[in-house]
């Protein structure tokens, strides 16, 4: 495993860290396994994936709970990130957590989700802690002085933002340091190219993306009509007939890069992202073991220039791609 710093502390993360999201059973991406969940979570303490990232809403707890078997007994081979912000009415969580949820980024509501997070994870600090989006209704700096509490508390080392504006992680950073942000960002996914990425990196702030594989799109391997009823992936709007025929011809021809390049498409997308910069550090999302050894492989697959350009050529060829999430989840990105 390959390994790069944390913005300006001395932390060396895993390259390739792990998107725990899916192994939330019934949240977002259909069932999942506990035990193929839990194999998976011991396979990156294997392969030298110290970097795993979860939030306090995927599966209203329940995954922070689950990660906690494995990272207890690790606990000093884990850099742990999780998310606050998101809360469910009526207790719960809708299909892909979005329907029946609202944010909440209150210092009052940041108190008590910190001590929630902490007692599912049954730690003492998280490693790195993030807002999961910016609250239109709560100042930013209000938001991040009530995190930065934390910090001096002693139950948070490190401060993070999620899908934030250039303006946002700016008013952010002048309150605390900002060590990371994480939005996602792939092939498919380029809001945050210029204005954001160029802020994170005069900050000297780590860029995290996650869904690098474009939640399993650019891996040429996902037949819409045979997910699960309740995976979100059903309704937005990149799986629709709108643009379905796009997609497809887009990903058969990036397989086709992958083919001749002898890796997977997954890989090959991954090796895209990594080459962006080693101040940016992805955390494909996997709930199964074997896909996550296919993941960590991407750190061999090396990209030249007239690479790189074949690649943005067939995303060029078919632009008509279609948006990330639907109009009411993207109110709160960018923010």
């Amino acid at each position: 495993m390959n390994y790069r710093t944390l913005g300006k502390t001395n932390n060396q993360l895993s390259a390739i860290g792990l998107g725990c999201m899916s192994m939330a059973s019934n949240f977002a991406y259909g069932p999942a396994d506990e035990k193929e969940s839990l194999a998976t979570l011991h396979k990156a303490l294997d392969l030298g994936i110290n970097f795993w990232d979860t939030a306090d809403i995927y599966g209203n707890g329940a995954n922070e709970e689950l990660i906690s078997k494995v990272l207890v007994p690790n606990r000093s081979k884990v850099f742990i990130a999780t998310k606050f912000g998101f809360r469910v009415k009526d207790s719960v969580a809708g299909q892909g957590g979005v329907p029946t949820t609202y944010f909440d980024g209150s210092p009052a509501y940041i108190k008590v989700a910190i001590e929630k997070s902490l007692k599912r994870l049954k730690i003492d600090t998280i490693d790195l802690y993030y807002a999961h989006r910016i609250d239109p209704n709560i100042p930013v700096e209000d938001m991040i002085g009530a995190m930065a509490d934390l910090v001096k508390k002693g139950k948070v080392r490190y401060l993070g933002l999620s899908e934030a504006s250039a303006s946002s992680i700016r008013k952010a950073h002048a309150i605390h340091p900002i060590a990371a942000l994480q939005s996602e960002y792939s092939l498919l996914t380029r809001d945050a190219e210029g204005e954001i990425l160029n802020t994170v990196r005069e900050l000297g702030i780590t860029f995290v993306p996650y869904s690098p594989l474009a939640r399993g799109l650019l891996t040429n391997t996902l037949e819409v009509t045979t997910l699960a009823e309740n995976d979100f992936r059903r309704k937005l709007p990149r799986y629709q007939d709108e643009y379905a025929e796009n997609n497809t011809r887009l990903v058969n021809e990036f397989a086709a890069i992958a083919a001749n390049k002898n890796c997977t498409p997954a890989q090959l997308a991954l090796a895209w992202v990594l080459a962006k910069g080693e101040d940016i550090i992805p955390i494909p999302g996997t709930k199964k073991s074997k896909y996550l050894e296919e993941n960590a492989l991407a750190l061999n697959v090396k990209l030249s220039a007239e690479e790189l350009q074949e690649i943005e050529k067939v995303v060029m060829k078919y632009p008509n791609i279609g948006a990330r999430y639907s109009d009411g989840a993207l109110k709160l990105v960018n923010r």
